[in-house]
């Protein structure tokens, strides 16, 4: 059997606001880098470049709200993408 591709995805919490209910940073895998914004209260997620955003989006969205509570601005996190980029 052979192993799923897999990449690992470097998360930087820069900014989290309940007024504005979002939540804001970078995140890097393969080579990549985006910026992203979550507007949680509607489950809105917009990440910048387009450059490579569809290889991202669905994994980053997956993650984010797995580990909602656990999100501290200027924390780094990592979770793993099922795709080799």
């Amino acid at each position: 059997m052979t192993a799923l591709p897999a990449t690992t995805a470097h998360l930087r919490v820069l900014r989290q606001c309940f007024s504005d209910q979002c939540v804001e940073g970078e995140v890097s895998a393969g080579g990549f880098e985006w910026t992203f914004q979550w507007a949680f209260d509607r489950g809105e997620l917009t990440v910048e470049p387009s450059l490579g955003r569809a290889l991202i989006q669905d994994a980053l969205l997956r993650f984010l709200v797995r580990a909602d509570y656990r999100l501290e601005p200027g924390g780094d996190y990592t979770f793993t993408v099922r795709a080799r980029f």
